[in-house]
């Protein structure tokens, strides 16, 4: 019985958010004294799927189908369960990406898996049963579910694993087929697509996050946001009532209703920080907020704050931040 990890690529990278899943896929086979396999998914490139093995990853499966590189749900699902079936995984670990939401649920199905998402932390063997904790509502709770199917499904929280290192351990990269057809690939209308950021930083990967409201008074003031996040080499994102009014393009829009982030680094300029807004962006490891009204709700969640006009702050703080460069 081995542990199948999902990693997802893109420009031959592997997204830190699967680093993250291959180490605890690692750890939880070290845990039932087995080995982890990885399954790749997306643009990928040989050289750093070998890598994966400081992560813990013994061998990774790689199909070189080329519409592979761009997510269909159906083809994602099939190769999933195909390498699933192939190596007799009985857990398979994934991101609790947009692409793990997707895929996660129609494998639950078409395995037959118990399905876990939004976990938080290694799963607990005590006494035969086999438990997980995930957040619930918005990161406000938690809640510890007994996954009882033979096969287990667990979708891992960005940022609530550290992705551990084995410098210079490799793994075996295996050429791997898994006969997808085209019609397999006839699933147009779920395909998610991922657009970059200013900066060419994908925001839901980015690791440091430089964010404006409407304190930031109209479009045509962007460029500080701009100008402190290419400093930062950041990734740039807004709120809602920004997106709504088109000063930004809504695939930068963080909250309930937009993409939920988890970067090491988020800084909010000018966002009073409604509980919408939060729920998008409460599990950034730091929070920054810059805001002149020194009783926005967003000072209660923050780590550090800064009572200040946008205007005068972000300036100062770019320049800080070159010069540090």
């Amino acid at each position: 019985m081995s542990v199948l990890v999902v990693v997802e690529c893109a420009d031959g990278e592997v997204k830190k958010s699967s680093l993250e899943v291959a180490s605890y896929g690692a750890q939880v086979a070290a845990q039932l004294g087995t080995t982890a396999t990885a399954i790749a998914v997306g643009h990928a490139n040989e050289a750093n799927l070998a890598k994966l093995g400081e992560q813990g990853i013994t061998k990774v499966l790689f199909d070189a189908e080329p519409r592979l590189k761009d997510f269909v749900n159906n083809a994602y699902t099939k190769l999933i369960a195909t390498a699933a079936e192939q190596e007799q995984a009985k857990i398979i670990v994934l991101a609790n990406s947009n692409i793990g939401a997707a895929v996660g649920s129609r494998l639950s199905v078409r395995l037959k898996a118990s399905l876990a998402t939004n976990v938080v932390e290694l799963p607990k063997t005590d006494g035969g049963q086999f438990t997980v904790k995930r957040g619930a509502f918005s990161g406000k709770a938690f809640s510890d579910v007994v996954l009882s199917g033979d096969r287990k499904i667990i979708a891992v929280k960005k940022n609530s694993t550290e992705a551990k290192h084995d410098d210079g351990k490799t793994a075996e990269v295996v050429s791997f087929a898994a006969q997808l057809s085209d019609a397999d690939f006839a699933d147009a209308p779920t395909q998610v697509i991922m657009q970059d950021q200013a900066g060419g930083v994908l925001l839901p990967e980015a690791e440091l996050v430089v964010s404006g409201g409407r304190g930031m008074k109209g479009p045509e003031n962007w460029g500080l946001i701009e100008d402190l996040a290419k400093a930062l080499g950041a990734g740039t994102a807004c709120s809602k009532p920004v997106s709504d009014v088109d000063w930004r393009p809504h695939h930068e829009h963080v909250g309930q209703t937009g993409i939920t982030i988890s970067p090491n680094l988020y800084i909010a300029c000018g966002i009073s920080g409604a509980i919408q807004h939060l729920a998008g962006v409460n599990s950034s490891k730091v929070i920054v907020v810059i805001n002149k009204d020194p009783e926005a709700p967003f000072f209660k969640a923050a780590d550090y704050g800064i009572v200040g006009d946008v205007f005068d702050v972000l300036p100062k703080l770019t320049a800080a931040v070159k010069a540090l460069n």
